[in-house]
């Protein structure tokens, strides 16, 4: 089961590396254009957003790996949590394609973590 759910987030966090090399990369590439659907002078009045959006989606990355590497499962809850809140309100707001891409995804690495954490025998007790 922790095997399942470590790769579940490291899938996210992978989802996440690429958005950041999309937004501030390739937003004014042709490839960035076509996914997010935009003409190339939207893509040029924007590309300052995109690249802070990009550097968000790359903190967002950085948590779940370290996460992974620390095997921390707070740092994995917490930062799932962020890509679920995220997913859904960029779902709502730009594209709803993003809750299932996204939030999603997240929301299933969410479930497998807490469903892992109750079972794991060697769980720090928290006070």
């Amino acid at each position: 089961m922790k095997l399942l759910t470590n790769i579940f987030v490291l899938l996210v966090a992978v989802s996440h590396i690429g958005i950041l090399i999309l937004e501030m990369f390739f937003w004014n590439h042709p490839i960035g254009q076509r996914i997010f659907s935009m003409t190339p002078e939207v893509a040029e009045t924007s590309a300052v957003l995109a690249m802070n959006q990009g550097l968000y989606n790359g903190f967002l990355a950085a948590g779940l790996l370290w996460g992974l590497l620390k095997d921390h499962i707070d740092f994995k809850i917490f930062f799932l949590c962020c890509v679920v809140v995220a997913g859904i309100f960029g779902g709502i707001t730009a594209k709803t394609s993003i809750l299932f891409t996204q939030g999603l995804p997240a929301l299933i690495a969410l479930a497998l973590v807490l469903a892992s954490s109750r079972h794991s025998p060697n769980k720090a007790t928290r006070t």
